[in-house]
């Protein structure tokens, strides 16, 4: 899985890159100076020197530009899941599969960063980024949801585990992008899915043991008439 090599900054003229990398960092280099709101998809394929009709063939709106991977990442997720064995631990594969996403920022990390301030300025961004996580977490809860079909909560437990997986990877995630990108991004990820995988992987709670049948003491005065006895017994059987 690749991610986009377009890192923005300045040099070389956007027009060599790829058409697809020359838009996107054309648009990282006017987002600081003009700011998101005030730059425009004209002012975006001014820069990169491409027309209108070449953006919308690569990005369907200004907010794809600034997340130009998420749709190939979702799709090799889609396919991850899919090749997974049959017989594999569901869990262990979504966990694999959540990393898929953190290898996608973790490769251009100057990038990375530089959008996720973005994202930390823009509400509109913030919540597309929210609809974006939110189409990673239903391909993880629908691959659980086929794998624990027909068991008992089966969909609650697939919907609950996609919930935490993303919850682990978005935690480890956010705090190396407000690290400026610096430490050990994969190490920082596995160790918060790692509880996901303790937490969900463990055998199943055996079954408590029957014991004996219920023995019932019944204390009653010495000389006790044996009828008031049988009564007292009756009453904590709770057939009195």
């Amino acid at each position: 899985m690749s991610s986009s090599s377009a890192a923005p900054g300045r040099g070389d003229k956007a027009e060599k890159l790829p058409m697809r990398d020359a838009l996107v960092a054309a648009a990282f280099r006017l987002f600081p100076e003009r700011g998101y709101e005030q730059t425009t998809v004209d002012d975006i394929v001014a820069l990169a020197g491409v027309g209108r009709r070449s953006f919308f063939r690569y990005f369907p709106s200004k907010e794809d530009v600034v997340f130009p991977d998420h749709e190939r990442c979702l799709a090799d997720m889609t396919d991850f899941l899919a090749a997974g064995p049959a017989d594999g631990e569901p869990v262990r594969r979504v966990c694999d599969a959540a990393r898929l996403v953190l290898l996608m920022y973790a490769e251009n990390p100057a990038f990375s960063v530089q959008r996720y301030r973005l994202t930390q300025q823009v509400p509109g961004l913030r919540a597309y980024e929210l609809s974006v996580v939110w189409r990673y977490e239903r391909a993880l809860a629908g691959y659980l949801r086929e794998r624990f079909a027909g068991l008992p909560d089966g969909i609650l437990r697939a919907d609950v585990i996609a919930a935490a997986v993303v919850a682990a990877h978005n935690n480890a995630l956010r705090s190396w992008l407000r690290s400026d990108g610096k430490g050990d991004a994969e190490a920082a990820v596995d160790h918060a899915l790692e509880h996901v995988r303790e937490a969900f992987t463990a055998g199943p709670v055996p079954p408590v043991a029957e014991g004996p049948d219920d023995v019932v003491v019944v204390v009653s005065r010495r000389g006790a008439p044996l009828w008031r006895v049988v009564r007292e017994l009756e009453t904590a059987l709770g057939n009195g």
